[in-house]
């Protein structure tokens, strides 16, 4: 293990044990808010509790089956490394997941989770996640990371998670031979209708959906209170930018070529698809020596003007369970800072090709190299962070991209019309936070 990183640790390790002997007296349990005392969950008070290895005691871990052994491996070489003797257990549970199995039962659940950014309100209000700001690990983590993926580990001004990847986004695969100019909409549409070849977007998603209304200047953001609730709900939709997306959406289901759908697993004669980095090895296998990625294009609005298609970007994160076990806790933390540290995140970067966060990783060689991660990179400069959202705008999204699929909505649909739906949709998501 690098004698860098080690030293890292160690700092953090000091750190941690200067402010929990300043902390408070009483330790805070796994189901107590995380809004009030679990930055200072541990105490200085009992040599016992801070100076134990763990001998006999396990720490769960849950994360995604494709780095589970790897995972499992790291960890245990931290722990063989810096003398702590507790049984490392990991288990396959996916960060979309992870938040709902915590929530239901906190106590049982795992003391280290990886989990998607939009989880991170559920997780704060049922007092599943330690709170790390203060702790002398937010500044290392504010410092080693990128500015998005800090904030996306931040609930109001509080960080508490540490970021493991940087890739939870989405751009354009591509067949080489196929598209001609990977930057137009209306080329790639011609292109792959000249060719009898697909085109996937998938419409009734309201992940993949905002990139048309992001892409003409929509808004659509909500604010939480502190306990995770839907306080308010920002949105533009029922405006003349909102018009101009909704009828891209149409013209585009409208082409022979459009197929509805992001996954390359399930796709058939692709010419191009709009998906994410987890179907890179699909889109290599697929396109073979025609493989090419790229941000996503531009397209030009029913009113002459050019918009450039924006995204969702995503986060995968790591946490950890409040503990009433001082010394654990901090071993806890330790090994969380080390699993998503430079080293483990080019790691694996190199077994499963997830995109790193951290700044340095994301400047190695073969990182800069891959197709997929440059072009989500390019894509980046164009996105909006995902934010929490309620699980009725899902499915309200799924809705409307619905009914453009049936033909309910159609070019032949008056704006009058269309911006009644418009309107429809931006009253619905106000009141989801009411």
């Amino acid at each position: 293990m690098k004698k860098k990183l080690l030293a890292v640790l160690l700092a953090g390790a000091m750190t941690v044990s200067m402010l929990t002997a300043c902390g408070s007296s009483s330790s805070t349990t796994e189901s107590s808010s995380s809004n009030s005392t679990s930055g200072e969950s541990t105490s200085g008070e009992s040599s016992d509790s801070t100076t134990s290895t763990g001998a006999g005691e396990t720490i769960t871990i849950w994360v995604a089956d494709a780095v589970t052994s790897l995972t499992q491996t790291m960890a245990e070489e931290f722990m063989a490394d810096n003398g702590y003797e507790y049984t490392i257990v990991v288990e396959s549970v996916g960060e979309g997941d992870a938040a709902s199995n915590m929530i239901t039962d906190v106590e049982g659940g795992a003391d280290i989770f990886g989990f998607a950014q939009d989880q991170l309100a559920r997780l704060v209000s049922a007092g599943a996640v330690q709170q790390l700001t203060g702790t002398g690990y937010d500044t290392t983590i504010e410092e080693e990371n990128g500015a998005g993926s800090v904030a996306a580990a931040t609930f109001g001004s509080t960080l508490y998670a540490f970021p493991m990847s940087a890739d939870n986004g989405y751009f354009l695969y591509y067949d080489s031979s196929v598209v001609t100019d990977p930057t137009s909409l209306e080329q790639i549409v011609a292109d792959c209708e000249a060719a009898g070849k697909n085109f996937y977007f998938e419409i009734n998603s309201g992940w993949y959906q905002v990139a048309f209304f992001f892409g003409t200047g929509c808004t659509l953001t909500y604010e939480t209170n502190d306990d995770g609730t839907f306080a308010s709900c920002n949105i533009d939709y029922a405006s003349d930018a909102g018009l101009v997306a909704l009828k891209e959406i149409i013209e585009l289901q409208s082409s022979s070529a459009f197929q509805n759908g992001s996954s390359l697993s399930s796709a058939t004669n692709v010419g191009a698809i709009v998906d994410g980095t987890w179907d890179s090895d699909a889109a290599k296998e697929l396109f073979g020596d025609n493989y090419a990625a790229a941000a996503l294009p531009s397209f030009t609005g029913s009113d002459g003007e050019t918009y450039q298609l924006s995204s969702f970007s995503g986060y995968k994160l790591l946490g950890v369970k409040p503990q009433t076990d001082a010394a654990k806790l901090k071993a806890c933390l330790e090994l969380a800072q080390y699993l998503t540290s430079e080293e483990c995140q080019l790691e694996r970067f190199n077994e499963v090709g997830w995109g790193p966060s951290n700044l340095a990783a994301q400047e190695d060689e073969a990182v800069q190299a891959d197709v997929a991660l440059s072009a989500l990179a390019e894509q980046s400069n164009y996105s909006i962070g995902q934010g929490q959202y309620p699980d009725d705008y899902w499915t309200l999204a799924t809705a409307l991209g619905d009914d453009i699929i049936a033909g309910n909505i159609t070019s032949s649909t008056s704006d009058d019309d269309l911006m009644t739906t418009l309107e429809d949709f931006e009253t619905k998501c106000i009141s989801y936070a009411q």
